[in-house]
């Protein structure tokens, strides 16, 4: 209780600091294209019910449609198929839904090559550096990609020969998969490279990281505010019954 007593404290006098890694959910936001064979998630729309009128004198509220994976979401394990007898986004453990996280920053390279791709060697340099991985603590990978906006054209960066966004190799997916953490957090619309579909397997972070009961995070800003370790991430998805994600609410506590 004294500690938790303490934590207040900290949040009221701004010595520890709530940082928000969510991109505001509106009808521009950058959405996850698929080939046209195949379905699609709608982009954010509101709907007004009233607006201090005839439909409702003292209130304003909305209907909205979205789907599931639109802005910053989350990624349940049931999501793929790798994952389909585990947890739907309702039956996520909410203590899983907070932890210690920590921050590879790749900034330089993605501004050099935008196809870039974090390998094992990058992983193992940055634990030489600064540590192991926490368990159950999240993986926030840097890219500078939130940099690019709400311009869905800019943000997905597509070419003739397809998108062009950072990622991760199947190896080192493989190697988180297997790791304790619960998940790990990107600047773009997923969590898988801009070129996944055509790696063995294909899209590895979704088939590796939710088949291993973990999750994704994904469209995170302000990652740039975080220290490389010692920040605490809260991830708030909507606790949709049979849900594969959901748009969320993410958090993160520092110190100043």
């Amino acid at each position: 209780m004294a500690d938790l007593t303490t934590l207040a404290t900290h949040l009221l006098d701004g010595s520890i600091e709530v940082v928000d890694l969510t991109s505001p959910l509106h009808a521009g936001t950058p959405l996850l294209a698929l080939p046209p064979e195949y379905g699609q998630t709608a982009p954010f729309e509101l709907e007004e019910i009233s607006r201090y009128d005839d439909r409702g004198p003292a209130w304003y509220w909305n209907n909205f449609r979205t789907g599931e994976h639109t802005g910053t979401h989350f990624d349940a394990p049931n999501h793929w198929i790798s994952g389909r007898d585990l947890d739907d986004v309702s039956q996520v453990p909410v203590q899983r839904l907070v932890g210690p996280a920590v921050v590879v920053d790749k900034t330089a390279e993605v501004a050099a090559d935008p196809d870039y791709l974090l390998d094992v060697a990058d992983i193992r340099e940055w634990e030489s550096e600064h540590g192991a991985l926490p368990d159950r603590g999240w993986l926030i990978y840097r890219t500078g990609w939130a940099a690019r906006g709400d311009d869905p054209a800019d943000f997905a960066n597509v070419d003739a020969d397809g998108p062009h966004t950072p990622g991760l190799t199947p190896d080192a997916a493989r190697l988180l998969a297997d790791s304790g953490i619960l998940g790990m957090g990107v600047e773009t619309v997923g969590t898988d490279a801009g070129r996944a579909f055509a790696f063995d397997p294909p899209f590895p972070c979704h088939d590796f990281f939710l088949g291993a009961d973990k999750y994704g995070l994904t469209q995170l800003r302000n990652v740039d505010r975080l220290p490389v370790t010692g920040a605490i991430v809260i991830a708030a998805p909507l606790p949709i019954v049979n849900g594969s994600g959901s748009p969320c609410r993410v958090l993160a506590l520092i110190t100043r």
